[in-house]
């Protein structure tokens, strides 16, 4: 068990957006659920096998369990052999209204040394929208929290593509996120997912989809503003094989993938009768691995090798200005990312074909 993935269902309220499997809750059952989590753990850790390398608590929102919860999880999951290491990678996804000076220094002194800070934008009236419930200067409050506690790896969540009439400066919110200062930056393109208070909106006609050249524009600015500002563009391979626990929390044996049961009450009912909580799983073909593994390699800055591939029939991409090739890879520009699931399939196919 070297990936560990942990799913905290709970949020005091849906953003606009969300389609994540998420139990909205007055009261967050945090006893029940450290209980519930850690039966599945009993479950999986017989089978498991390796020092921890991360640990990624997310959501949900998993910065609403008080911190002496947090604290029995990390403890818990931490195998004796990293409880004693430093270098164990343990991230918190937080939003910034749940960051105090107190909270910040108990994750810390449980293990966390990485926190995702869910900042989506800077604009007041754009986090109403969304339905966060933050404003923008608590993002700067929570960062200044942080550090303070000695957590200096803090990641800041965008959300880009926004409908334009709501006028959001893109420029401005990745300038402020910058001054912030964060180790790592995440943007995420706006979609309209079913079941979400967005999706109801595009369809009384509240407000409009996202423009697929908007995204395209956005996504090519900020490519532009914060490569100015020292950030280099990358994709950390989630390739790695890696165990979920937690409802919706899925896992990856390189073979199969498995999934938990989304519903909350679901999933702990079946933990605390000692079951099973996986809902179903899925093996891949060959076809499907060699797919995966050629998507997740162009998502990276590294590429992907060309051992299989004859550059020359991939000039087309290059003349489109959607690729480079050197030192024996294929990289994909930032306009070539933008069309990332048909490169892949395309590379695939020619794969196939040679």
């Amino acid at each position: 068990m070297r990936h560990l993935y942990l799913h905290v269902p709970f949020c005091v309220r849906r953003c606009s957006y969300c389609d994540f499997s998420i139990a909205v809750r007055k009261r967050i059952p945090a006893r029940e659920y450290v209980e519930a989590v850690l039966q599945e753990l009993a479950l999986v850790r017989d089978s498991s096998d390796g020092a921890l390398e991360t640990l990624y608590l997310g959501g949900g929102t998993p910065s609403l369990l008080p911190p002496e919860a947090i604290d029995t999880l990390v403890r818990s999951i931490r195998n004796p052999q990293s409880a004693i290491r430093n270098d164990v990678e343990v991230t918190l996804e937080a939003n910034p209204e749940d960051v105090t000076p107190d909270n910040a220094r108990a994750w810390r002194e449980s293990g966390v040394n990485r926190v995702s800070l869910g900042a989506q934008s800077f604009d007041d009236r754009v986090l109403k929208w969304m339905h966060r419930p933050h404003d923008a200067a608590r993002i700067g409050h929570a960062v200044r929290a942080l550090r303070a506690a000695g957590i200096d790896n803090i990641s800041l969540d965008l959300i880009f593509a926004l409908p334009a009439e709501l006028e959001r400066d893109w420029a401005r919110d990745l300038d402020l996120a910058c001054s912030l200062l964060p180790a790592h930056l995440s943007l995420y393109g706006l979609t309209v997912e079913e079941r979400t208070p967005l999706a109801r909106w595009v369809s009384r006609g509240a407000t409009s989809a996202p423009n697929d050249d908007r995204y395209a524009e956005e996504y090519l600015l900020a490519h532009r503003r914060l490569a100015a500002r020292g950030y280099a563009f990358y994709e950390v391979s989630n390739a790695a094989r890696y165990v979920g626990l937690g409802p919706a929390a899925h896992s990856f044996d390189g073979r199969a993938r498995r999934w938990n049961t989304a519903a909350w009450e679901a999933y702990r009912r079946a933990v605390a009768a000692g079951r099973s909580p996986i809902d179903s799983e899925e093996v891949l073909t060959d076809a499907q691995r060699e797919l995966e593994r050629v998507y997740l390699s162009l998502r990276t800055d590294t590429g992907v090798s060309l051992s299989a591939y004859p550059a020359s029939r991939l000039t087309a991409w290059v003349s489109a200005g959607w690729a480079t090739i050197a030192g024996g890879y294929v990289r994909l520009t930032p306009e070539g990312w933008l069309r990332l699931d048909a490169l892949a399939g395309d590379l695939t196919a020619l794969h196939d074909t040679v």
